[in-house]
């Protein structure tokens, strides 16, 4: 067994490196690798890897099965799009060194995840290719130079030994082309046949060979066996219609790995901590620890999640939150890891690190949808490896049918069948769409964990709001104020917020928010339950300072009175007796009535479920414009009320806090957990909205159905192009150049179709 050794993480960043090295170290492997399963159990990991050498989307599927054979690997996931696979594995039965040589022995290479030098392997990737673009791009101009005379001639009007030479010269040119241009498909149809399988490169290299020796045959002996036909025109030309569908789908996949590896790499590789004796000495992020305060420059990320314990700066939460603005921090705010100090150095005291952080989960949750695969693509890839078997018999057999009346139009209708019809575009249509939606769901602050659940979300007719927490802010809004005759309610309401100041009560809070210039209070004092009590001074009145009290009526000496349903009254006294009454109630979220009018304007129904009783509900609900309201459900009365809906044959959304409620979280088609509080390594909901905009919800449904029409429209076009295309190959009516540019053309256009989702970022 070959072993795993990544360079040390304190010298450049956990991960980075190759996956080489002469022993298995637990300390190395750890750096791209955690521990998943429960307290006791045989230990299980699941890593995530980088992998080099995809070229087609039936890659993926070779590697999962070269891990899956391996003992001691779990299961294995390989996302195309993202270049990734997410691998779990058994400690005590295999290491990292054993799975990971069955990935190099099937032909590819791997790195970790948290490379620091992905992106620059990348790039020297990219510039090979566009440098055999380019050779293609050159020769292919040359050679069609050099064919044109023999289009535009007139019988006769060359002689021999010119055409001879015009040949000789397309054979020398067309050299670089196959030797260094076709170096992709060759070195994938290679490691094909050195598996034993059939990948979606093999038509094409075994194309492009044909081509080039029959058109070389014919060049060293043009009365041989072979004729006098040559095809280095068309065989340059389809090679760098190839490389250019090839190379701007790559670069246009790159988007996808490139943003998720600009997620994962957001934290700094080193930060400087506070030391002993009051300096600080710039140390590696995995050695710090909880209650570890460290010093963050502006420009640099927050390598943890804490609080702020002095100063003030803007930290720049926008990929983690949603929240596109700067927001300001004061000492004692929290902050996130992975976001940005922008203003100020900034003191931090460490509370959460490593996969305890938000941030752990929010790349956690991107990377489980990475490797999710719909049941559309799933249906693909199961297709598109018998299809690779019937393009090689098709070809086979055109060539048997035209070599006995014309062998040269028998070797270009092999050609033309071998190439035109590989089903790169069918296998790509589903996750480059899914892919492109979920990242621009995420630059939004919406997290995607199921990409299965974008086709789920396009058929929702229902939509079930929790209330509390949801529809409502996690705060009390003041409603009303009755006040006592000789006092005005702004007077009552300043007085009230210079005791409500001292206390951190909801209802306290809500009151001390409302008041415009709260005035002075001094002798404060709360009696847990009931109220405050305490001396205010009136600037109307400066010598004689007031003694109120606020809270419940009995607190301020006052009968208890009717009370309406749902309405929290705060009372104010004074010595004198009753001075006003503030009635407080939940707050409704600003966009919450925008978000279920643009709900309804889609065709969806929407309901209100909540546990608090029916008043309030039904008055929150009519403040929100929903029509059906229940209050007083209990956890079991939910579940049972989407699962009746269910059985109507309506296919139900349920949004709520992702808090509570969690049966029937699991039990709607598709579920929505709204708010940052939301425990990300925990939730079970399908999308997570992080900055708990309720705008978000009817968003979402439109770019669900916008992922869905835009996948039909890449597998109706995927289908359209076969079924036009095969016919013309098998009847030798298709040019080889043409099959390149059909084939380059039918990828490249699901690709940009799919990247139409990621400029979606309004509301359509």
């Amino acid at each position: 067994m070959q072993a795993v050794r990544l360079p040390a993480p304190p010298a450049i960043a956990p991960g980075a490196g190759a996956l080489s090295g002469p022993q298995d170290d637990a300390t190395d492997w750890t750096a791209f690798s955690r521990p998943i399963g429960e307290a006791g159990q045989p230990q299980r990991w699941e890593s995530q890897i980088v992998i080099e050498g995809m070229h087609c989307a039936a890659c993926p599927i070779t590697i999962e099965q070269a891990l899956c054979r391996v003992p001691g690997v779990e299961s294995a996931e390989v996302s195309a799009a993202g270049a990734r696979a997410r691998v779990v594995w058994r400690s005590a039965e295999v290491q990292p060194a054993g799975w990971l040589g069955a990935i190099r022995r099937a032909g590819y290479r791997a790195w970790p995840a948290t490379d620091a030098f992905a992106q620059d392997r990348r790039r020297r990737q990219q510039r090979l290719m566009l440098w055999r673009w380019l050779v293609a791009g050159f020769c292919m101009m040359q050679v069609m130079m050099y064919a044109v005379p023999a289009y535009v001639a007139a019988p006769g009007e060359i002689t021999p030994d010119i055409e001879q030479l015009l040949r000789w010269a397309s054979w020398v040119l067309t050299l670089p082309v196959v030797l260094f241009s076709c170096g992709p498909f060759f070195a994938s149809a290679a490691r094909d046949l050195a598996q034993r399988r059939i990948g979606m490169d093999l038509p094409v290299a075994l194309g492009i060979v044909i081509a080039f020796a029959a058109s070389t045959a014919a060049t060293f002996s043009p009365d041989g066996w072979w004729g006098r036909e040559v095809w280095f025109d068309s065989l340059t030309m389809f090679v760098f219609f190839l490389l250019t569908g090839r190379w701007l789908e790559q670069r246009l996949k790159d988007r996808t790995a490139g943003a998720l590896d600009a997620l994962m790499q957001r934290l700094p590789l080193s930060v400087e901590r506070l030391e002993a004796d009051g300096s600080f000495r710039r140390v590696a992020i995995h050695r710090l620890a909880p209650g570890d305060v460290v010093r963050v420059l502006p420009g640099e990320a927050f390598p943890a999640d804490g609080v702020l314990t002095d100063g003030e700066t803007l930290a720049d939460e926008a990929l983690l939150t949603g929240e596109s603005r700067p927001v300001p921090k004061f000492a004692g705010a929290p902050v996130i890891a992975g976001s940005y100090n922008l203003s100020a150095p900034a003191r931090v005291r460490i509370e959460r690190v490593g996969q305890d952080t938000r941030y752990a989960g929010i790349v956690a949750l991107m990377e489980q949808a990475s490797f999710d695969k719909p049941r559309l693509a799933v249906l693909a890839d199961r297709v598109a490896r018998p299809f690779l078997a019937l393009v090689l018999l098709a070809g086979a057999a055109a060539a048997a049918w035209w070599w006995p009346s014309d062998p040269a139009r028998a070797v270009m209708a092999a050609v033309a069948v071998l190439i035109v019809t590989c089903p790169c575009a069918l296998s790509l249509a589903t996750p480059a769409a899914m892919l492109a939606a979920a990242g621009s769901l995420a630059r939004r602050g919406v997290l995607v964990r199921r990409l299965q659940a974008l086709e789920a979300l396009a058929g929702i007719d229902t939509v079930v709001f929790d209330k509390t927490g949801t529809l409502t802010q996690d705060r009390m809004a003041l409603n009303a104020i009755r006040a006592r005759a000789g006092v005005s309610p702004d007077k009552a309401l300043c007085l009230a917020a210079a005791l409500a100041r001292h206390s951190l009560h909801p209802a306290s809070r809500a009151l001390a928010a409302a008041a415009a210039m709260p005035l002075q209070a001094t002798d404060v004092k709360e009696t847990m339950g009931q109220g405050l009590s305490g001396q205010v001074l009136d600037p109307s009145q400066p010598a004689s300072p007031l003694r109120l009290r606020l809270g419940s009526a009995g607190f301020c000496g006052l009968p208890a009175g009717p009370r309406p349903g749902g309405v929290l009254q705060v009372h104010l006294s004074s010595d004198a007796g009753w001075l006003a009454t503030f009635e407080l109630e939940e707050a409704l979220r600003p966009e919450a009535l925008a978000a279920v009018q643009a709900l309804r304007e889609a065709g969806v129904q929407v309901q209100l479920l909540s546990g608090d009783r029916q008043w309030p509900v039904q008055r929150m609900a009519r403040c929100a414009g929903i029509a059906q309201a229940f209050g007083e459900c209990l956890p079991q009365d939910k579940l049972a009320h989407v699962q009746a809906l269910q059985r109507q044959g309506r296919r139900v959304a349920m949004v709520g806090d992702g808090l509570n409620d969690g049966p029937v979280l699991a039990c709607a088609d598709v579920s929505v957990a709204m708010g940052q509080g939301v425990p990300l390594a925990q939730a079970q909901a399908d999308f997570v909205v992080q900055g708990g905009q309720l705008l978000e919800v009817p968003h979402l449904l439109r770019q669900a159905r916008r992922t869905l029409r835009i996948v039909r429209q890449n597998l109706l076009w995927a289908a359209l192009y076969n079924a036009l295309c095969v016919p013309l190959a098998l009847m030798g009516w298709l040019p080889a150049w043409a099959a390149g540019l059909g084939m380059a053309a039918s990828s490249l256009l699901v690709v940009l179709n799919a990247l139409r989702l990621a400029r979606a970022e309004g509301g359509g």
